[in-house]
């Protein structure tokens, strides 16, 4: 990575910016909170220090103007706070188009332990630790895990969206203009967390084109074996030994996706690699139960 941008408040994208003036916001009504609080609490020790001459008036009990100061201030800024919020959450649905103009690039995600799989099902190509997608072009994002629970998140693009095993989550983002961006997962999940990092690339769509059709006809063709060596638990790193020719692959089943997601579908015993391998070692302990469909299934699962 070149220094790859990775500050949320120097947003390069529709949701990243969104997500800036919000923060602003929030920051400006909080100010109104605590900012008082800064400036009165000196000044009121210093007026009614022992020394002063402050007027000392000890049967004072109750104020109408404070009294509405002290109960409404809150409740005008609470409710505003919950406005914005409320229209924020709904206007940034991460499963929601982004309102940006241009053909949506689909890219469907998976993660592994540790790294990310990359698949572009339109053109039957995929990548390793490596997203590319044009600038200015809705990127509708797919993801799912083959393994624990993870979090994929490019900060100067968006929020983050977590994935989970047997489950598809959805995320809209874009890139304003050309550049690498810093993404990686930020759920733990084992001693490779720290390097489960990726690249995301925002080319020119001319420069797009050409790395789909670079990677379509170059690219190492996509097999069972390449799945189960990136279903390993190693980084991209240590799958490739350094080399970095192996992330990118073609011939890439249209279904892979789906496959991943809806495991019974191609294997009735599939939970994931790691724990299946333990499974059959153990043993079944009752058999196998049978399920509505009639297949066995594995009866922790």
């Amino acid at each position: 990575m070149d220094s790859p941008d990775v500050n949320f408040l120097d947003p390069e994208g529709y949701v990243a910016q969104q997500q800036r003036v919000h923060f602003w916001r929030i920051v400006a009504l909080m100010g109104l909170v605590v900012g008082p609080i800064l400036v009165l609490t000196p000044l009121i020790a210093y007026r009614y220090r022992f020394s002063g001459n402050s007027t000392y008036t000890p049967d004072w009990h109750f104020s109408w103007i404070w009294e509405a100061a002290i109960w409404g201030g809150p409740i005008v800024i609470v409710t505003i706070l919950s406005y914005f919020l409320w229209q924020n959450t709904t206007a940034l649905d991460p499963f929601e188009p982004l309102p940006i103009d241009g053909e949506p690039v689909r890219v469907q995600i998976v993660g592994y332990d540790w790294k990310w799989l990359f698949i572009y099902p339109d053109h039957g190509i995929a990548t390793l630790d490596e997203l590319v997608f044009p600038e200015g072009r809705p990127l509708n994002l797919e993801l799912t895990s083959e393994t624990v629970m993870q979090s994929f998140h490019i900060p100067v693009l968006g929020g983050q969206v977590y994935a989970m095993e047997g489950m598809i989550s959805k995320l809209h983002l874009a890139a304003d203009r050309p550049g690498v961006f810093r993404g990686r997962n930020t759920q733990y999940n084992g001693h490779g967390f720290h390097r489960q990092q990726f690249v995301a690339r925002a080319l020119p769509e001319t420069a797009f084109s050409a790395w789909l059709d670079t990677t379509s006809t170059d690219a190492r063709p996509w097999s069972d074996a390449v799945h189960d060596r990136i279903a390993e638990r190693s980084t991209l790193q240590e799958m490739t030994e350094g080399d970095d020719t192996g992330a990118a692959f073609r011939d890439v089943p249209g279904d892979l996706f789906s496959g991943i997601v809806g495991p019974m579908d191609r294997d009735p015993d599939w939970r994931s690699r790691d724990r299946r391998d333990a499974s059959v070692e153990a043993g079944p302990a009752d058999g196998p139960v049978a399920t509505a469909t009639g297949q066995a299934a594995d009866p922790a699962r």
